[in-house]
């Protein structure tokens, strides 16, 4: 099957609702809508700055190769490679010439919903499920060589799935979806990374039932969702946490853990990425000291800020600046 290339390898949205809503709204009658598996194959020929998802996603390589960035460092990827992120982890892109890949876009609870089938015998909750999850898969990110015969076997699931997924997967065609999905992780999951710590139900004391949320990709909580704001509307001031859960009538304890359930990330945690997606930004368009740019996103330490670009990023900023000088973006319009 030729592979029609799209736009863009990374969308600069933070949701798959969001990525969905920068397709063409006059082909695509989904945006708006919601589904937890979604897939696009698409082809890039230019850099894409760091960004993350509120999502699950499986990257699979079919053609072409590229030079990725995210905590696993700096890697490239051929056909047959899988790239797996956690959601809310940062990831960009730099194609060596061009690259198709199909994505795989699955809502974090949706993940934990089938874990916890999985091991029912096991679990006595989808907390369970989650505790597991988070304990054996613990990377957020890494790159999975499969080769170029078992990543042929993906070829034709991912078509269907990619086909199924223009128009936002209807509900008729979800099962179908939700079984190719199956078979897609069937081969993919085996060969990730896990840890050596195995979390069970009788290592509980006790058992604190979780109901599914509501299957949309916003935070559960409107004070979490405040905080979010809050943060990106300034990245550069000092933010504390008891500050942050002052603004939202919270106590720090509260915040903490209303703000981590809903992103996968402490406040401050979340802060740190969302000032290495923006310094990466500027890394790539500007020709500003690297101080300056970490002080323009509220790390005044050069030293610190390069510490922290590099655990989220992969690569220091002067190697990010030096792979990305080729395709920098003009910093004032022609």
């Amino acid at each position: 099957m030729r592979i029609q290339p799209t736009r863009r390898f990374f969308c600069a949205a933070n949701t798959v609702k969001e990525a969905l809503a920068q397709e063409d709204t006059e082909t695509s009658p989904y945006v708006g809508q919601f589904s937890p598996i979604i897939a696009r194959t698409q082809t890039i020929h230019e850099a894409i700055e760091p960004i993350a998802f509120d999502c699950v996603k499986f990257i699979i390589v079919r053609a072409g190769s590229a030079l990725l960035f995210s905590e696993f460092g700096a890697r490239h990827v051929n056909l047959g490679d899988v790239v797996v992120l956690a959601a809310n982890t940062l990831c960009g892109a730099e194609p060596e010439g061009w690259v198709s890949t199909t994505t795989l876009y699955l809502d974090r609870d949706y993940v934990i919903d089938q874990v916890f089938w999985q091991y029912a015998a096991r679990f006595k909750d989808r907390l369970d499920a989650s505790i597991f999850l988070d304990a054996n898969y613990a990377e957020p990110a890494q790159v999975v060589r499969m080769g170029d015969d078992r990543a042929g076997l993906l070829m034709p699931w991912l078509d269907e799935l990619a086909a199924l997924s223009v128009e936002g997967l209807p509900a008729v065609h979800f099962y179908r979806a939700q079984a190719l999905v199956s078979a897609v992780l069937d081969v993919i999951v085996p060969h990730l990374a896990v840890t050596d710590e195995r979390i069970s139900s009788t290592q509980r004391s006790t058992v604190v039932p979780s109901a599914p949320r509501h299957r949309v990709f916003r935070p559960v909580r409107d004070e979490a969702r405040r905080v979010a704001e809050l943060i990106a509307g300034e990245l550069d001031r000092r933010w504390s946490v008891p500050e942050l859960a002052g603004a939202v009538h919270l106590s720090p304890s509260q915040l903490r853990r209303v703000f981590t359930a809903s992103f996968g990330k402490s406040p401050i945690a979340y802060l740190t990425m969302l000032r290495a997606e923006r310094m990466a930004l500027l890394l790539k368009v500007t020709d500003s000291p690297i101080s300056v740019i970490a002080a323009s996103v509220g790390w005044g330490d050069p030293d610190f800020a390069a510490q922290q670009f590099r655990r989220s990023v992969g690569v220091a900023p002067s190697e990010y600046r030096r792979i990305n000088r080729k395709t920098r973006l003009p910093t004032h319009p022609e």
